[in-house]
């Protein structure tokens, strides 16, 4: 990287999961960035070297440089300081399914206030195609025709994102104009990666057909895993089978209680209402999505098989996270558990390593400070969230805390055999019929 490419300033609007730690990799590529949050507290919290998210590796990065790094609440001070302006504000989903571009059109309306001449705007938020059209004749509506425009999808894995920001299986760039994109690439130089350039619609439908196809994996694998549960076949060795074939590929085939997180859900949902409003009815993603909110469900018809009635039923959730590695609650299994589980007059007791804010998420669980106080006394737990302390548990001492030793693993996490060995009803999803002595054929 020239020395002129390493000292481009780079401008962040959002210090969100996507926004924070794209700046930080920056920073970490000898970039100074700058990051512009609304929240007074997030950006007080930055100023204090301590990340509102958790993401492993983040907080020891952004210490590490520090010195590339501003936090700020001033849009004019993040565009003076900047010339490539990464957008990276939420995009949720509105009650029709649409993705909400409200968040992403008052920056437009604030950058025609403030003044951004010259600058190149980056679409890192995930948007609708034909978002880019939108928000550049917004732009030019605005006086602001000097603005480039460029699409630049994320794909960053939550707990893993800047190992992903690093390794990037590709980086993919959409512009109308060929100098914008250029500029945008060259920020890229310093990654190992294939780089695709093409129109900004294209970017745009790149990034919604790549989640809303992983979606389709897990939801297949989902119902092939209830097929299994019927015929007493394990959908752990029919996806290691499957895997084996390089067309299938052995990734996101992992059956369990349906995906969650910021991205899947909304995407597909965002990706269904896109096709419908263009004339088409995208069948697949309305059965992907129906299998994905039913998936969360089963574990309730599972738990009333072994126990019957749940009323008054001390349940155990072992990780609320929509997976390891993160404090994202966003579309979180866990919600749609606790929820049924209290419908059902259930007590429940649930325990995460980093989600603390049960009050904020999840009103009238009960907070265990530890795997194994969160078993005690329980009638059942549940395997939500894969942590590596849920894997580390001493299931045959953790057997004499429990009321009733069941054991529905909602990860496919644990080893049955193990598990029934140690005196415990257990049963996974699709695996077969339940082990243990209460299983219950």
């Amino acid at each position: 990287m020239s020395s002129q490419e390493a000292t481009t300033p780079i401008g962040v609007i959002g210090g969100g999961y996507v926004g924070l730690v794209t700046g930080v990799c920056f920073a970490a590529l000898g970039h100074d960035v700058t990051i512009r949050d609304i929240d007074p507290a997030k950006v007080d919290m930055l100023n204090a070297g301590r990340p509102p998210i958790y993401e492993h590796g983040l907080r020891e990065l952004m210490a590490e440089h520090t010195g590339r790094l501003t936090y700020t609440l001033s849009l004019g001070d993040m565009l003076r300081a900047s010339e490539i302006v990464f957008i990276a504000v939420d995009t949720p989903p509105t009650h029709s399914g649409d993705a909400d571009l409200s968040r992403v059109m008052r920056v437009v309306d604030e950058l025609a206030e403030v003044g951004a001449d010259g600058h190149i705007l980056v679409m890192k938020s995930t948007v609708p195609v034909g978002t880019g059209a939108k928000v550049r004749a917004a732009l030019d509506e605005r006086g602001l025709e000097s603005v480039g425009y460029v699409s630049n999808p994320e794909f960053l894995k939550e707990g893993v994102a800047i190992e992903d920001f690093r390794h990037p299986d590709r980086v993919v760039i959409g512009s109308s104009v060929d100098e914008h994109g250029d500029r945008v690439a060259a920020l890229y130089d310093p990654v190992d990666t294939t780089v695709l350039r093409t129109t900004v619609p294209t970017a745009e439908m790149i990034k919604y057909a790549s989640n809303a196809f992983l979606a389709t994996k897990i939801s297949f694998i989902n119902e092939i895993a209830n097929v299994c549960e019927e015929v007493d076949a394990d959908v752990t060795m029919v996806a290691e089978g499957m895997g084996f074939d390089r067309r299938i590929g052995r990734q996101f085939l992992n059956a369990g209680i349906g995906f969650g997180g910021s991205c899947f859900p909304k995407d597909v949902s965002a990706l269904k209402q896109l096709a419908g409003n263009s004339g088409y009815h995208f069948q697949l993603l309305t059965s992907v999505i129906e299998v994905n909110e039913l998936q969360k469900r089963r574990v309730i018809g599972k738990l009333k098989r072994h126990l019957g009635g749940l009323a008054g039923k001390r349940i155990a959730l072992l990780g609320l996270a929509f997976k390891p590695g993160t404090d994202d609650m966003r579309e979180a299994a866990s919600l749609v558990l606790a929820g049924r589980l209290m419908a059902e007059a259930s007590d429940v007791v649930a325990w995460d390593p980093v989600v603390r804010d049960l009050e904020g998420h999840l009103r009238g669980v009960e907070a265990a400070e530890t795997p194994e106080d969160a078993l005690r006394g329980a009638d059942a737990a549940v395997i939500v969230t894969e942590w590596p302390e849920v894997l580390g548990i001493d299931w045959g001492a953790a057997r004499g805390l429990m009321r009733t030793p069941v054991v529905i693993d909602g990860r496919n996490a644990l080893d049955a055999a193990e598990m029934a060995g140690a005196g415990f009803t257990y049963e996974g999803i699709g695996r077969g019929a339940p082990l243990g002595v209460g299983a219950v054929a």
